[in-house]
């Protein structure tokens, strides 16, 4: 079955920097475009990023644009988020899945804290 294992988040600071990783299963990844969903306490899940499958065309939420990275190894099965200048407004559970066809993993939580 169609599985996603999102990894690599945390606690850090204002300012700082994190990558997440998702390993994805189940489905040839090389067909699908994929995206990184985040959802903050309180507030509906929104999209962050999206990658097509050659990994040559992304798109970003305003919101994260010039801070956020997202990138795909499609040998690999795995998608990226490399979040830079980091702020509290990122504080949430972040999410991996295909762009057109959603379901959800377990998540990884960011927590960007002094």
């Amino acid at each position: 079955q169609v599985q996603f294992v999102e990894s690599g988040g945390g606690l850090v600071q204002p300012g700082g920097s994190l990558r997440l990783s998702c390993a994805a299963s189940g489905f040839t990844f090389s067909s699908y475009s994929m995206s990184w969903y985040r959802q903050a306490p309180g507030k509906e899940r929104e999209s962050v990023a999206t990658i097509n499958t050659s990994g040559e065309y992304t798109n970003y939420a305003d919101s994260v644009k010039g801070r956020f990275t997202i990138s795909r190894d499609n040998a690999k099965n795995t998608v990226y988020l490399q979040m830079n200048s980091l702020k509290l407004e990122d504080t949430a559970v972040y999410y991996c899945t295909r762009t057109t066809v959603r379901t959800w993993g377990q998540g990884t939580q960011v927590t960007v804290s002094s």
